[in-house]
C-alpha cells in the first residue's frame, strides 16, 4: 500500500479514536503529525506505520474481548511511538509521550492511567488473567508472528535490518532467546480466537525461523 494512502487510512483512524472523547478537531489533527514522523524516523522498518496499521485491524477484529476500546486503540499507537533499538526503555518513553499528548488533548485521567499501563505491559508481552484490554493489545502486536511465511520472512529481515548494528553471532543468539523464550509458554496468544486460530501458525513459523538461523 503506498504510504499516502497508508497516512490517509490512519488519520481516519485517529479521528474515528478520538471521537468519543469530544476532543477539539484542529488540536486532534496537529497531534496526528509529530505521531506519523515519529513511526517514519530513518532505521525503522519494522516499527512503522504499517505496523500500526495492522495492529488497528487486528484489534478491530478482537475488539468484543476489550472493555475499554478507545484506550486499547490509543495504546496501540503509542505503544512504539519512541523506538530505539540500542535502548532498554522504549515502552516508558513511549508511555510518557503519549501520557504528555493526550493531557494536551484533554483526555480524562482514567483513561491516560489505562493507555499508559497498557503500554509498559508490551515490555514483557504479558497479561494477568483478568486484564482483557492488556490481552487484545498484545495479541494484536504479535499477530505478525501467524502471518504466511512470505510476509513472516519480510518481518524477519526487517528486524534484522532494525538490529544491523549487533554483530550476525551476536544476534543470532538473541534473537534465538528471544524466540525460544515465547515456545516456552503454554501460549503466545491470550484472546480465545487467536489462541485457537494464530497459535499454531506462530509456534511453527517460529521454530523455522531458529532453524534458519541455525543452519545460517
Amino acid at each position: 500500500m503506498p504510504t499516502e494512502n497508508l497516512t490517509h487510512i490512519l488519520f481516519s483512524n485517529w479521528q474515528h479514536t478520538l471521537q468519543p472523547f469530544g476532543v477539539d478537531q484542529v488540536a486532534a489533527d496537529k497531534a496526528f503529525n509529530p505521531l506519523v514522523a515519529a513511526y517514519s524516523t530513518p532505521g525503522r522498518y519494522y516499527h512503522t506505520l504499517k505496523h500500526i496499521d495492522r495492529i488497528l485491524s487486528t484489534i478491530q477484529i478482537l475488539q468484543g474481548y476489550t472493555n475499554n476500546l478507545p484506550a486499547v486503540q490509543l495504546a496501540a499507537w503509542f505503544h512504539d511511538v519512541v523506538y530505539d533499538s540500542q535502548a532498554q526503555d522504549n515502552e516508558e518513553r513511549s508511555a510518557d509521550y503519549a501520557s504528555e499528548l493526550l493531557i494536551n488533548l484533554v483526555i480524562p485521567e482514567t483513561i491516560i492511567t489505562t493507555v499508559t499501563r497498557l503500554i509498559l505491559n508490551t515490555k514483557d508481552h504479558q497479561a494477568a488473567v483478568d486484564d482483557y484490554d492488556s490481552q487484545v493489545l498484545l495479541d494484536a502486536d504479535l499477530g505478525i508472528l501467524a502471518t504466511d511465511p512470505v510476509q513472516y520472512q519480510e518481518y524477519t529481515h526487517a528486524i534484522r535490518r532494525e538490529y544491523a548494528w549487533v554483530a550476525e553471532e551476536d544476534y543470532i543468539r538473541g534473537r534465538q532467546q528471544v524466540l525460544e523464550g515465547f515456545l516456552r509458554r503454554s501460549r503466545i496468544y491470550f484472546t480465545p480466537l487467536m489462541l485457537e486460530f494464530a497459535e499454531p501458525s506462530a509456534r511453527g513459523n517460529i521454530q523455522g525461523e531458529i532453524q534458519s538461523l541455525l543452519s545460517g
